[in-house]
């Protein structure tokens, strides 16, 4: 199982992630906010809340995302 080590919420609904395999990921929110369950994060100073939770991230309202998720369905940064 993947950990994630940091995380970062950009300007522009996207999420870099490092976990702890060295690896880094660029994870696009956007298409999630068309979803009922994600419709809060279209305010960014809700997106910006994220909180690390090592195998999964999570936002207030019991948002979450799980780290194989970012891993798999984001874009290398390197």
């Amino acid at each position: 199982m993947r950990n994630i080590t940091t995380i970062l919420a950009n300007d522009d609904w996207t999420l870099d992630v490092a976990f702890d395999d060295g690896s880094e990921r660029r994870f696009d929110v956007k298409p999630l906010l068309d979803c009922e369950a994600f419709e809060p994060l279209r305010n960014l100073y809700a997106f910006k809340s994220i909180r690390n939770c090592g195998y999964f991230i999570e936002w207030s309202d019991e948002i979450d995302l799980s780290a194989d998720t970012l891993f798999l369905d984001g874009k290398s940064l390197k």
